[in-house]
């Protein structure tokens, strides 16, 4: 049934009121951005009533919620999906074409949330989509980034890092929840008072600075069932917003330092922490919105719960990565110091409540804090560490006697360093990989000691995608398509249902039908390109993706340094027959990655030498889109014709952008990695392009010294020219130095770490020739067609549905809620 909002003339008188209330003018005189404005405020006018008839249902029912903490929530724009979501979007889009108006560009006015940066973001807003629309009760909690991490610029090849103020213009589906507000507090010192008649012992923190938590509130909106969850992010305010007296004395510093601590600690998404200041303010940030999150969750639960003793029954706490785990020993100081229970009772409640997902392999990833800042910023959190690491250590010493080897392993304070990762182990009742490839290098590698002594905590929960985004909206012509051949629209929330298009796989039509969608969703990226880059790219040429965060192990050098490879072919032998290839890279590298910011300025360099060379006839272009984000990446997404996936095997923890290039029909190009090895499962290996070293094999080499590039570079005439091209001038115009450091990464070893760490010459042969047989199989365009549906019909269990009912069932114990409207 529609919301009577969306009925058209009531919907467009709505629009034409809030032009008038909020801007004092008619639809006509309006700008796009105020029309946008006008169109959220009706929509969220919609959401509200489902909201508030959630909460009641909440409050009626009481059930069991799930508390996802993050540092990143990657959303995306929220007015196309929230209209999909509550099932309006066809009458909306008809109801403002009526009024002269195109939903697309009005989505357009609205700039994406600012609140992460990569997959564990992007995963984060997928969960919570997920878990609107299947019906569980969720908060997500993290921090309303004033700017986020950074508007990305490509200026002469180079990344600049531009302040990213997506709330310039307000933003109008979040309510700013002012009566929830929660004080969080940083440093100063711990005074132990001893009551002589009880015996008991109250430790009360001193001479500390503080700032207020302010919530605000955004709609999380689930798919057709009324069901309206939220994000709680939160803003940082003074308690004191100026301090008059210490301006009169002439000390105008101290009159504003609340204000400029509050607006520190919310201005930016992971500060670079290359220095002191930056780790510093990075723990702020964490112990800020973790602070906060808890101490509403428990305010909130005593609401209506009077034994605190059974919070596990009612509250799970999810910890997304290591960032949010200090929740562990919060929690603990909360029932200890503001609820005066004993530790055994706070132990007991808070490893049944906090649960922990770990996101990366990589040893160097998993947070740890140096003892001198951890104690001097959390003094009172540091003494609840330090117990919780002593009697950890006793149970390890218990249980391996004399193995001093295992304590020096898994202690939690050790060499100077608080180990976040091993406090969320110790603590958590559960502990999961996010592939299944990469909970079992957990298990045998890098957490092993961890898996003996606790087996029974840890199990896979392989990631996924919301075929909500990433298809309706995304790929409008696609899915329209999907429903039409499958006869329904169940898949919206059954994406198993995909697996009914196998059955057109051999029909001449329908795989014409499907090729000519890609085609359609070719040009509307090619359109993009050149309108942001100036680039004409030819949409039947393959369109090879690789787009992502920029980090060495995902391996975007291997795949330009390809590139040049395949240009020197072109040039030597302008005869071969060559299929056109657009090779698109999208990425952000973190301020303070030197190395990864210099494989942005050679892609970009490489895209300069090719792109403007005639001689090669346009059948190789380069382009880096700037800004990378997810408004683009549905584009994008939608219009690939090859997959990579190319990080160095054992890498990548999981991978979401694989899902949604297969969801969207495009095979993958990759090495057997995080959940590429599923998706070949899925698939069938015909129907994808794999190769590389496995997993075991590089973890051999790793464990044996690594192995000689310098033999490769030696005995292959094509790699040794290509990694000569590094620093003979040729994509730097005369400028040896410039690419110097990457061409010694990959030949020399350097600071302490192997040469060639990520095995990209290693690789590079194979990899070379799969791409071979990529053009081959693109000549075929029945056997293209064919693995490009096969791709869509087979990527069903890649539903963060189904991650989440897994987290459910197995992890949360949630239960499931139907609002009546």
């Amino acid at each position: 049934m529609i919301n009577p909002r969306f009925e058209k003339e009531a919907f467009k008188k709505d629009v034409e009121q809030n032009v008038k209330q909020l801007f004092r003018k008619t639809v006509d005189e309006a700008s796009q951005q105020e029309l946008y404005q006008a169109v959220s405020y009706v929509v969220k006018d919609a959401i509200i009533d489902d909201w508030i008839a959630t909460q009641k249902q909440y409050e009626k029912d009481d059930p069991k919620i799930v508390y996802y903490m993050s540092m990143e929530f990657l959303l995306g724009r929220a007015l196309g999906n929230n209209l999909i979501n509550m099932t309006a979007y066809k009458e909306v889009k008809e109801a403002l074409e009526e009024m002269g108006l195109n939903l697309n560009e009005l989505e357009d006015q609205e700039p994406d949330p600012a609140l992460g940066n990569g997959g564990l973001g992007r995963l984060a807003a997928c969960f919570l989509d997920s878990l609107a629309s299947l019906g569980y009760a969720a908060y997500g909690c993290g921090i309303r980034y004033r700017y986020g991490m950074f508007k990305q610029k490509i200026k002469d090849g180079y990344q600049e890092e531009r302040p990213d103020n997506w709330l310039k213009n307000g933003n109008p589906f979040e309510l700013r929840r002012p009566e929830y507000a929660k004080e969080v507090r940083f440093g100063g010192n711990i005074r132990v008072e001893y009551d002589d008649k009880t015996g008991d012992i109250r430790f009360k923190q001193e001479n500390y600075e503080s700032v207020l938590a302010v919530p605000y509130d955004y709609p999380i909106v689930g798919y057709d069932n009324h069901i309206v969850n939220t994000l709680r992010i939160w803003d940082a305010e003074p308690i004191v917003d100026f301090q008059l007296d210490s301006f009169d004395r002439g000390d105008y510093h101290k009159a504003v330092e609340q204000q400029n601590l509050a607006k520190t600690i919310v201005e930016v998404l992971y500060p670079n922490d290359n220095h002191y200041a930056g780790k510093e303010l990075r723990l702020k940030q964490q112990y800020f919105f973790v602070s906060a999150s808890l101490q509403a969750a428990l305010t909130k639960y005593k609401k209506h719960h009077d034994d605190i003793h059974k919070l596990p029954e009612k509250m799970t706490i999810q910890m997304n990565d290591t960032h949010p785990t200090v929740a562990v020993a919060e929690l603990m100081r909360l029932l200890l110091d503001e609820e005066g229970l004993g530790w055994d009772e706070a132990w007991e409640i808070t490893s049944k409540t906090c649960a922990y997902t770990n996101h990366t392999i990589m040893s160097e990833a998993l947070e740890k804090w140096p003892i001198d800042l951890f104690s001097r910023l959390l003094p009172r959190v540091y003494q609840i560490i330090q117990e919780i690491d002593r009697r950890f250590v006793a149970q390890i010493r218990e249980m391996y006697p004399g193995n001093e080897e295992k304590v020096a392993k898994m202690q939690i304070l050790r060499d100077g360093q608080v180990k976040m990762a091993h406090l969320a182990i110790v603590a958590g009742y559960s502990v999961n990989g996010v592939a299944r490839l990469h909970t079992e290098i957990l298990k045998k590698q890098e957490l092993r000691d961890f898996y003996e002594m606790m087996p029974q905590k840890f199990n896979n929960k392989t990631n996924g995608i919301t075929q909500r985004r990433f298809l309706m909206h995304g790929n409008p012509l696609l899915a329209d398509w999907v429903t039409d051949k499958l006869g329904t629209k169940d898949w919206i929330t059954d994406l198993s249902l995909m697996s009914g298009l196998k059955k057109w796989v051999d029909d001449e039509e329908a795989l014409k039908e499907f090729m000519s969608i890609k085609y359609e969703n070719k040009v509307r990226l090619a359109k993009y390109i050149k309108e942001h880059n100036g680039i004409e790219v030819d949409p039947r040429s393959i369109f090879d993706v690789q787009v992502k965060r920029l980090h060495e192990y995902k391996r975007q050098l291997l795949n330009i340094l390809h590139v040049m490879y395949l240009y020197n072919e072109i040039k030597e032998h302008p005869e071969i027959s060559f299929y056109p290839r657009t090779f698109i890279f999208g990425a952000k590298a973190s301020a303070g990655y030197i190395r990864a910011k210099q494989i942005i300025k050679l892609i970009n360099s490489v895209a300069d030498v090719v792109n403007n060379d005639r001689s090669i006839n346009g059948k190789l272009k380069v382009v880096f889109i700037e800004d990378y984000r997810v408004s683009n990446a549905e584009i994008i997404f939608a219009a690939a014709d090859v997959s990579e996936q190319i990080s160095t095997a054992s890498k990548e923890a999981s991978g979401t952008g694989n899902m949604k290039f297969m969801l969207n029909g495009a095979p993958t190009l990759g090495t057997m990695d995080g959940a590429n090895v599923e998706i070949v499962e899925e698939v069938g290996a015909e129907n994808a392009f794999i190769f590389g070293l496995s997993s075991d094999e590089v973890i051999n080499y790793e464990n044996n010294g690594g192995y000689n590039p310098m033999d490769i570079y030696n005995s292959d005439a094509d790699i040794r020219r290509v990694v000569n091209q590094l620093v003979d001038g040729t994509y730097s115009q005369g400028d040896k130095e410039m690419y110097r450091d990457l061409y010694n990464s990959l030949l020399t070893a350097q600071g302490g770490s192997k040469a060639d760490t990520y095995f990209i010459l290693k690789d590079f042969r194979s990899y070379a020739d799969t791409q071979k047989k990529v053009e081959e199989a693109y000549r075929d365009k029945d056997r293209w067609a064919k693995m490009a549906l096969l791709n869509t019909a087979s990527c069903g269990k890649f539903s963060s549905d189904r991650t989440i009912q897994e987290y459910v069932d197995d992890i949360w114990h949630l239960d499931k809620v139907t609002v009546e409207v």
